[in-house]
């Protein structure tokens, strides 16, 4: 598949804009939005074998839509995004845009190492095979199980990561989906995924999931919560702050050397 010579004007172009920031609500993420992300620290050829890897994935899922109705590709991109927020490396990004081309289309393992390489090929492969997990019991031995078999069975982390953030882009447009598969997924989210992400130390993509995955399956109680943590939220910054300032100062006294920081603790 070649590039198009209209790619190299484009790359161009959008290096010498802003960053563009995640896109709001309501507007579906685009290409173009992933590649002026990837400018910001990796090299042109890399950011062009991904708008290629971009093209393959839309020419693979091509006719495939969501249940929310929108173009499947959007999903692929979405998880590339949230990987090229933390500065992932391209062979990453491609896999990201790539992982669900195994389980959900006829291009094979082969056809992607053909065009991408064989480490990509190994990650997008890494992934389909914990999408043929099944998670059956949410008992905490069995879930402990499962979480220490999925990082076993992953040789190379990025698979991993790749992972969580499919589930992470899934868990966000979960309410496409019936209710009690919403209550299955959340339910598996919470048992296996969340504490997977705590333990590779993404914490900010753990507490989400964690707070998605707790909303899909105690909706009152969330609600409930999330609006008496809204109500008070100014006031536990001022705490948090009080206190942190606090521990400063006795440390301080004692002439320990410190750094101190707190933060707002998830629903």
């Amino acid at each position: 598949m070649r590039q198009p010579k209209a790619l190299s004007r484009k790359l161009k172009k959008t290096s010498k804009a802003k960053t563009p920031a995640l896109p709001p609500e309501g507007r579906e993420l685009l290409i173009s939005d992933l590649c002026g992300q990837l400018e910001t620290y990796l090299k042109p050829e890399e950011v062009a074998d991904v708008y290629r890897a971009y093209l393959f994935g839309a020419e693979a899922h091509s006719g495939q839509l969501r249940r929310s109705g929108e173009p499947y590709i959007y999903h692929p991109l979405a998880v590339a995004f949230n990987l090229a927020e933390m500065h992932m490396d391209s062979k990453s990004i491609t896999a990201a845009i790539l992982h669900d081309v195994i389980e959900d289309t006829e291009k094979a393992k082969e056809h992607i190492a053909q065009e991408f390489g064989e480490a990509v090929a190994e990650l997008v492969d890494g992934v389909s095979k914990i999408n043929q997990i099944e998670f059956s019991s949410k008992e905490e031995e069995q879930a402990e199980n499962f979480r220490k078999m999925l990082l076993a069975m992953s040789q190379d982390i990025r698979v991993i990561l790749i992972k969580l953030t499919d589930r992470l882009h899934n868990m966000r447009t979960l309410s496409a989906l019936p209710r009690e598969k919403q209550r299955q997924i959340a339910r598996e989210t919470i048992d296996i995924y969340a504490p997977i992400a705590n333990r590779l130390g993404v914490h900010q993509w753990a507490l989400e999931l964690e707070d998605l995955a707790f909303h899909y399956l105690y909706p009152n109680r969330y609600r409930v919560l999330s609006e008496a943590i809204r109500k008070r939220q100014g006031n536990r910054k001022a705490i948090i702050e009080k206190v942190r300032k606090a521990i400063v100062n006795q440390f301080k006294q004692e002439g320990v050397k410190a750094e101190v920081s707190g933060r707002e603790k998830n629903i």
